[in-house]
């Protein structure tokens, strides 16, 4: 976890980005280490070396840190390495970084996702991801598909891809191996991609 820990959410000051940074690294350590979001507050506080009342204050509760913790490693490791799927080239090179991500935090991302936060977790990443694959898509169709089939088409490849991507990082087996399922994934792609363009040429 050697990246800087920043998140979107607008920051007052440089004390206050850095106690945000602290405490979502401290709940993804916390979390990591047991395989659980069995963690309280005042230990998530005591790690990241912060009182209670400034985790109440930035993130409201416990959930809602895990959840910006979750979506902040998406946004600062991996929606950067995913623009290379909409070109052939960099397919294997976006999907390999999704498997290595999930790969590398799989003990934090399957707490959530077998805990109470799974909903919310998985609501959170389709909005991340969605915007990545409405963009693929109308880069590949360029324009003989209309907008409303490209965010029909965009909704449904995003679900379906986090759910497979979920079932590997709960039920995979250990160690993960993110090259074999970066193979599966472009396996996958391969086959909607030639569909959608041979349905859209029609």
């Amino acid at each position: 976890m050697e990246s800087d820990w920043t998140t979107e959410a607008p920051a007052k000051d440089r004390r206050v980005r850095r106690s945000r940074a602290a405490l979502m690294r401290a709940a993804v350590e916390l979390v990591s280490e047991r395989d659980s979001t069995a963690v309280t507050v005042s230990e998530i506080a005591e790690a990241a070396d912060v009182s209670r009342q400034v985790l109440y204050q930035q993130f409201g509760d416990r959930d809602a840190l895990l959840l910006e913790a979750a979506l902040d490693l998406v946004r600062r490791e991996l929606l950067g390495e995913l623009d290379g799927l909409a070109s052939p080239d960099g397919e294997h090179a976006s999907l390999l970084a999704l498997g290595r991500h999930f790969a590398r935090y799989r003990r934090f991302y399957r707490a959530l996702l077998t805990g109470a936060s799974a909903f919310a977790l998985n609501k959170a990443l389709t909005g991340l991801f969605l915007p990545v694959n409405r963009h693929t898509l109308g880069r590949a169709l360029g324009g003989r598909v209309d907008a409303g089939s490209i965010e029909d088409l965009a909704t449904f490849l995003t679900g379906g891809a986090g759910a497979v991507v979920n079932a590997w990082v709960v039920d995979g087996p250990d160690p993960l191996d993110p090259e074999a399922f970066a193979g599966r994934l472009q396996r996958m792609h391969s086959v909607v991609s030639a569909m959608i363009a041979k349905e859209a040429g029609r």
